[in-house]
Formats: C-alpha cells, sequence, structure tokens
C-alpha cells in the first residue's frame, strides 16, 4: 500500500546516485540484500531482531518511561534528551517510541527550523535556551545546536570562524545547563552507508514518506566523507564527563529504539526503576564515541 508509479521527487535524484554514483560495495549490498538483512558487514548482527521479542521488550520499555515520567512530574526534576545523528538514522522513529505512551504535556519534541533573520544576529545557543525542560518536563530535541558542527559545517551554512566559537562554548553551555540541574542525554544515531541509501530508496518510492526528503538528503549523498570527518572532529570536542556522547549503531532499527531507550532510562534516576528491563543498552551497538562504526 502506497507504492505504485508517479513521479519520483527531485526528479527521481536519489534513484539516480543509486544506479551511477553510488560506491560499487553499496550498490552491490543493496542489489543481493532480502528485506530483514543487514547491510553493513561490520554491524555485529546478521538480520534484524525478532519482531516478537522486540514488541513484547519495547511495551516493558514504554511502562518504564511512564515511571520515569511520573518521577519528573511529582519531582519537579528537568530532563533534555538530544536527538543527532546522520540523516535516514531513525531519529524520528526512535522519538516516536519513546513518546508513544507519554502525556504531551509532560514529554515534547523541539524540532526547530531554519534560523529567522533575528534568531541568525543573536547568540547562536539562544534560541534553544527558551525550549529548555522547566520543572517536570521532559524535551526530546530532534536535531540541536550540533546543526553547527555537522550539517552547516558541511553545506558551509557557516564559516570556520562560526564554527570554531561554536566548540569554544558548547561545552560551557552544556555545563551551565547540567550545573543548573537539567539532566542532559546525547544520543547519536549512526547508520552504514549501504543502509541509510536503502532507506532513501524507500522514502523516494513511497508517498507516505516522501515527506521526509528534502535537497539537503539528496546533495548529502555525495558528502558521506565530509559528514564523516565532521562528525569525528565534533566527537571528539564535545564528549564531556558532564555531558557525554552515547552512539548508538541504527542498522537495525529495533534493536537501535530498545538500546536507546535503555541508554536514556540508564541516565535517569527515577523511582521503582525495573533494571532488568530498564538495564545498560547492548554494548555490540552502543557506546561513546569510538562506536561510530563503518565508514563504509
Amino acid at each position: 500500500m502506497g507504492k505504485t508509479k508517479y513521479p519520483k521527487p527531485f526528479e527521481g535524484a536519489i534513484s539516480k546516485f543509486f544506479e551511477k554514483d553510488a560506491p560499487n560495495s553499496v550498490r552491490k549490498a543493496i542489489n543481493t540484500a532480502q528485506k530483514n538483512t543487514i547491510l553493513d558487514p561490520t554491524y555485529p548482527y546478521q538480520s534484524r531482531k525478532d519482531r516478537d521479542e522486540y514488541e513484547g521488550l519495547l511495551a516493558d520499555l514504554q511502562i518504564e518511561l511512564a515511571k520515569m515520567q511520573s518521577w519528573a512530574k511529582e519531582t519537579g526534576a528537568r530532563i533534555a534528551v538530544v536527538f543527532e545523528g546522520r540523516d535516514a538514522a531513525g531519529k524520528g522513529g526512535t522519538i516516536k517510541r519513546f513518546r508513544e505512551n507519554m502525556n504531551p504535556r509532560v514529554a515534547r519534541v523541539v524540532a526547530l527550523s531554519k534560523p529567522t533573520d533575528k534568531e541568525q544576529s543573536e547568540w547562536y545557543f539562544q534560541r534553544y535556551i527558551k525550549h529548555m525542560p522547566s520543572a517536570g518536563q521532559i524535551v526530546f530535541f530532534d536535531r540541536s545546536w550540533y546543526n553547527r558542527g555537522v550539517v552547516e559545517h558541511v553545506f558551509s551554512f557557516c564559516n570556520a570562524d562560526q564554527r570554531k566559537h561554536f566548540f569554544n562554548q558548547v561545552n560551557d553551555f552544556e555545563r551551565m545547563l547540567a550545573d543548573d540541574g537539567i539532566i542532559i542525554v546525547k544520543l547519536w544515531l549512526n547508520v552504514g552507508r549501504a543502509e541509510q541509501l536503502r532507506r532513501f530508496l524507500d522514502r523516494e518510492s513511497d508517498r507516505l514518506k516522501q515527506w521526509k526528503l528534502s535537497g539537503i538528503d539528496v546533495k548529502g549523498l555525495y558528502k558521506w566523507d565530509e559528514y564523516t570527518a565532521a562528525i569525528t572532529e565534533t566527537m571528539q570536542k564535545s564528549h564531556s564527563a558532564h555531558a557525554p556522547w552515547h552512539v548508538i549503531r541504527t542498522d537495525d532499527k529495533r534493536r537501535a529504539r530498545i538500546a536507546a531507550i535503555r541508554t536514556v532510562l540508564s541516565e535517569i534516576p527515577y523511582d521503582k526503576k525495573d533494571t532488568d528491563v530498564a538495564c545498560l543498552a547492548d554494548g555490540n551497538i552502543c557506546g561513546g564515541p569510538d562506536m561510530l562504526g563503518s565508514k563504509s
């Protein structure tokens, strides 16, 4: 359902990239793979997590999220979860699983659009500050101030001095948030190159998913190495004791969503935690910046 013949967005630019410009190894991996096959040979699992096992575990984890939500509301805790990652790494789908059974008055998503002329003239972090959680709130940032470290740099939306200034301030900015009592959890979702392209092709051919595509996505297909360099530098300069990065490999969306929820739950000292469910995330796919994974 939802798939039929009609003009593809951006004049089929993603299909054209796949057919003409994608690395041979990426094209071969996509052409020869079955539906549930993991494309990245460095990923520690060969196939997706079993659906029934995944759905049962997800339900248990969402109960834990409900406990966390109640604890935040009762104690006045302030929680900010930052979701960053490569395009098509699964940020939106993961956030959806976090919020499915949460109270939207307590847990909200912040997904800011391109800054206005006024915002461009302000301190870079200023427009994010007003979206920080107040007492009893949980905020999920669907992309964040780290745009400057990666996307803006890759596409020359900022200059070298602006990016350097960002790196000079970001750790102090996050330290001030933490010192003021905000619990910060930073997640970087990372996907292999072949899997990213497979997801883009799926979006291109599905009318219900086309809205997820942008011109930046198309241009970004040609900038994999530039993204890799920018991501690596950003990790090196913004991974800190008070706001560490948790990198999750997302070639299997099911395992990634479980890992993301467990990572957040592990960082929050909420009451009546079931540590058998809200345990540490799978160390095979979740860790620090050294978990960035395949560069193929």
